[in-house]
């Protein structure tokens, strides 16, 4: 079954049109308000087009451990935002409370054994929220569409079945889900404000699940480290060699997706946006398991699909087989609904 569908998807992405002239790509920082501090945004567009309706905007939200940097990472000479800005999307990628090149709380910069964990969902859910209101007051539209990952699924899905109106498509890249596995993210001892991760850590976390004649390939040379240079950087105090994430996601984990029994942070039955769901089928951090689950769920979305993407982990946004990724998620983004395609 697994293969067949990614077998269908790679099919799908063959015929997915070339660009004659790839055009001019803007690229724009904004700093959105959010409580006493500011909500990093990075902005691509084509050059010169400053207007834009609801089916072209995109937020990209990041996942658990890392800012969103690899959005925007420019591996073998273009970024997903590119590739995405190129084919006349309004793109906008953020950094969530306390990540990356966001504002820090002040208990970052204490022990993290001082303080709760930070950064918990129900905090990014409303700094998606105010993201968003900024980009549709900024082009005058009245949704956008959502690409969540990993934890950036249980985000995206939970501000888009709380504010449905505001939301045109959604896609789930890597969806979590409830767990049956253990996490790939363990804290030993207390769990305080954050925690601390190391290069070495990051890839070989990238690397579970991937069968050992395949590791030497999966990553282009040079762009692990092209990604481990541009999102260490972001922490001041790592030296570009350690980074501090945020523990409030842990928390969430422990009291919904790993809690004995698991339960759901999000009621999929409330969100009704057209939705897509991508992942590898070497993801061990939210196994194939968990967008098995969640698909049949999805009752009252205008239309859904399941996508499984052959040789692929977690982070297939920066592997060989990426472009797997862009063309599924790019024709979910670019196709008519169902019933106007079948009518034409």
């Amino acid at each position: 079954m697994l293969k067949m569908v990614a077998m269908l998807v790679i099919a799908a992405g063959l015929v997915a049109p070339a660009l004659a002239q790839a055009p001019k790509i803007a690229s724009e920082d904004l700093a959105v308000p959010f409580g006493d501090g500011q909500i990093f945004v990075r902005n691509k567009r084509p050059d010169g087009v400053a207007s834009f309706k609801s089916d072209r905007i995109v937020l990209f939200v990041h996942g658990a451990t890392y800012p969103g940097t690899a959005f925007d990472l420019a591996l073998g000479g273009k970024s997903w935002m590119d590739y995405v800005a190129e084919r006349g999307f309004d793109a906008y990628a953020l950094d969530l409370p306390s990540y990356g090149r966001s504002t820090r709380a002040p208990a970052m910069e204490a022990a993290a054994e001082d303080n709760a964990p930070l950064t918990r969902g129900s905090e990014a859910v409303q700094a998606v929220g105010a993201v968003v209101d900024h980009i549709l007051k900024r082009r005058g539209a009245e949704k956008a569409m959502l690409v969540g990952w990993s934890w950036g699924t249980a985000i995206v899905a939970s501000y888009a079945t709380e504010r449905p109106n505001s939301v045109e498509r959604v896609v789930l890249y890597a969806p979590v889900w409830l767990r049956t596995t253990p996490s790939l993210v363990q804290v030993e001892g207390k769990l305080g404000a954050y925690r601390t991760v190391s290069r070495d850590q990051a890839l070989a976390r990238w690397l579970t699940g991937v069968p050992e004649d395949k590791k030497a390939s999966l990553i282009p040379a040079g762009w692990f480290e092209a990604w481990a240079d541009a999102t260490f950087a972001t922490d001041p105090k790592g030296g570009g060699k350690t980074l501090r994430a945020p523990n409030g996601v842990i928390q969430d984990g422990q009291e919904f997706w790993a809690a004995t029994p698991p339960k759901p942070y999000w009621d999929p039955e409330k969100l009704v946006a057209p939705t897509l769901l991508v992942l590898g089928e070497w993801d061990k951090d939210t196994p194939p398991y968990m967008a098995q689950t969640l698909f049949p769920l999805l009752t009252k979305a205008a239309w859904k699909r399941l996508a499984i993407l052959s040789e692929a982990t977690h982070t297939i946004l920066m592997e060989k087989n990426r472009v797997l990724l862009f063309r599924t998620v790019q024709q979910f983004l670019e196709e008519a609904p169902p019933t106007e395609t079948a009518s034409q």
